[in-house]
């Protein structure tokens, strides 16, 4: 759902919260929250799918897209106007949390919490494979479904590529969808940043 010419974007996964509730957490304003269907396309390469949804310009303003599925809420902030910083808040009264940013510059780090307590931060440049063994046992497993995967042979064998951190959130809260899955739940959208 990034667009390809501004690849900045953070995706938050929460148990056991509604959508609705993981926004305001986030810092979105209810009175903005809209129902959403994805379109089919976007009007241009640097608007991402939620920014388009919402007849947001490319660059006027960035875009909060929310969902559920199963025991998981996901935020997908499509400007990186959310951050780490409210991965605690999200994982209050005994829930999981986990944060994913990716910056164009190839910046990326992932954040887990249970219960306000962070239990893992991984930075993009860290050794996973040195790191691995200390993470909590569902987060190894997302990392090890998240596989490593390269474009054209561009990963360095045991070395991984810089996506590795969102898709180990997403496989965290089992996340594994396409865009006709999205268009098939109900979702949130809101203006925000």
């Amino acid at each position: 759902m990034a667009s390809d010419e501004n690849p900045n974007h953070t995706v938050h996964v929460v148990s056991g919260l509604e959508p609705a509730e993981a926004l305001e957490i986030l810092g979105a304003k209810p009175r903005l929250f809209q129902p959403c269907e994805l379109p089919d396309g976007k009007p241009d390469r640097w608007t991402s799918l939620p920014a388009a949804a919402l007849g947001i310009e490319s660059g006027a303003s960035g875009a909060l897209l929310a969902g559920r599925i199963g025991e998981w809420t996901f935020v997908y902030d499509d400007s990186m106007a959310t951050d780490h910083l409210s991965t605690p808040s999200l994982s209050a009264n005994g829930r999981s949390a986990a944060t994913s940013m990716f910056s164009i510059h190839a910046n990326a780090s992932l954040s887990y919490f249970v219960n306000s307590e962070q239990l893992a931060w991984i930075d993009i440049h860290d050794d996973l494979e040195e790191n691995l063994p200390s993470m909590p046992a569902d987060l190894r497993a997302a990392f090890d479904a998240a596989g490593i995967f390269g474009l054209d042979g561009d990963v360095e064998p045991g070395k991984h590529d810089d996506a590795i951190l969102m898709r180990a959130v997403c496989a965290l809260a089992g996340l594994t969808c396409t865009l006709s899955d999205l268009r098939r739940i109900p979702l949130l959208v809101t203006a925000f940043g």
